[in-house]
């Protein structure tokens, strides 16, 4: 059903940086937020964890009514889209991808650092895509404690700049571009952009997923011509403010 809403997931708040591009461009959509603060981070996790988790997000949101799924967090995504797109062959699955293309394609040769989760990191479906762009030099980052200081509203903060500063010392002019790995990154991309400077361009895979769900929406004739609307919810409630909040930045 066309009215049926869109199910956005994320390990907490991050996956709203995409939120907001799905609702940029297709606002007339029905949103169903689902942010699991609760069990974050993911990136710290064993994969069988995240996927454990993945797997019963999607499961309440597609008994919801949603009619598509858009995994907004790189970590689930790197842990279980496979597996979800197993259990629900039928079903419209979205997962997002860090923006390395994008990078390749603007600096075939260059200088690219990935910043991303544990999880992230070290799983094969990173090690697959880097293994097509053998001409690029690239930084896999870890940036441990950020996502938990953005869980905690704690984005534009004096302790988040010093964190940042101490994790992206190494890089500050030898990068062409950074790939933000994480939904949760946007958050700080400016305090990124200062640290690192105009040199590096900074990308992230959110505009892209939009693009890919409105495709898969169009190819099912499932388009809402609106009004559209967005629903909250998250594991941890105190997290509701937050996440409006952020959707209005």
């Amino acid at each position: 059903m066309k009215t049926a809403p869109i199910g956005v997931f994320d390990s907490g708040v991050g996956g709203i940086s995409v939120l907001r591009e799905l609702v940029a461009l297709l606002p007339g959509e029905n949103y169903l937020y689902f942010g699991d603060s609760a069990n974050a981070p993911y990136g710290e996790k064993t994969t069988e964890e995240v996927r454990a988790l993945t797997l019963r997000a999607a499961e309440m949101l597609f008994d919801r009514g949603a009619k598509a799924l858009v995994v907004a967090c790189n970590t689930a995504t790197s842990a279980a889209i496979h597996i979800l797109r197993e259990k629900y062959p039928e079903k419209i699955i979205i997962g997002i991808e860090p923006a390395l293309k994008v990078a390749t394609d603007r600096f075939p040769t260059g200088h690219i650092g990935i910043m991303a989760t544990a999880v992230t990191l070290r799983e094969e479906k990173l090690a697959h895509q880097l293994e097509r762009f053998p001409q690029v030099a690239v930084e896999k980052i870890g940036a441990p404690g950020l996502v938990e200081l953005i869980e905690r509203g704690k984005a534009d903060s004096p302790e988040t700049e010093a964190l940042l500063r101490n994790i992206l010392a190494p890089y500050v002019g030898k990068l062409d571009a950074l790939v933000l790995g994480c939904t949760h990154y946007p958050f700080v991309k400016d305090t990124i952009g200062k640290i690192l400077g105009e040199k590096t361009q900074l990308l992230d895979g959110g505009a892209g997923t939009a693009r890919q769900t409105k495709r898969c929406l169009e190819q099912a004739g499932l388009l809402n011509p609106g009004p559209g609307s967005v629903i909250f919810e998250n594991s941890a409630t105190h997290m509701l403010e937050l996440s409006q909040k952020l959707l209005g930045i």
